[in-house]
Order: C-alpha cells, then sequence, then structure tokens
C-alpha cells in the first residue's frame, strides 16, 4: 500500500507506483470520486469510461422505463397541485 504525507499547504506527493499505474503525467488533472464515508477514489480526469466500472454497487432491483415515466408523471404533478 502506497502512502504520502500532506504538506502544512495541503499538498501531497503521489507516490511514482501510483503515477505509473494510473498513467499520471506532470498537468494531468486528477478527479476525487467519493467512494463512502471517508474514502475517495483518485482518476485521472481524462480517463476512458470503463475505468468508472466498479464503482457503483448493483442495485437491489432494477426499475422499467414505465415505472421511470409514471414516477415523472407524479412528481411533475405532485409539483403542479402545489
Amino acid at each position: 500500500m502506497a502512502t504520502a504525507t500532506v504538506t502544512s499547504k495541503g499538498q501531497i506527493t503521489i507516490p511514482a507506483k501510483v503515477r505509473e499505474e494510473l498513467g499520471l503525467k506532470p498537468g494531468t488533472l486528477v478527479t476525487f470520486v467519493p467512494a463512502g464515508k471517508n474514502e475517495y477514489l483518485i482518476m485521472p480526469k481524462n480517463s476512458p469510461v470503463r475505468a468508472l466500472k466498479g464503482i457503483l454497487r448493483k442495485p437491489d432491483h432494477y426499475v422499467s422505463i414505465e415505472d421511470m415515466n409514471e414516477g415523472i408523471v407524479e412528481g411533475v404533478l405532485a409539483e403542479w397541485r402545489r
């Protein structure tokens, strides 16, 4: 496991092995993605969409298009009735 120390200015140096594995080069933007309480994923901003695989857990159940449309209509009507 790689570690880094936060400086007084809030900066860290990403360990060389991590930079290499993520393909980080000078000037590469990174994104901090919330992954749970006190957890973040660090991802290159220009990474392919496939790099996002596995970030979200599988849903407990699936919703059909019909159910989605019904929910939208219910939401619109609820706002309209206010």
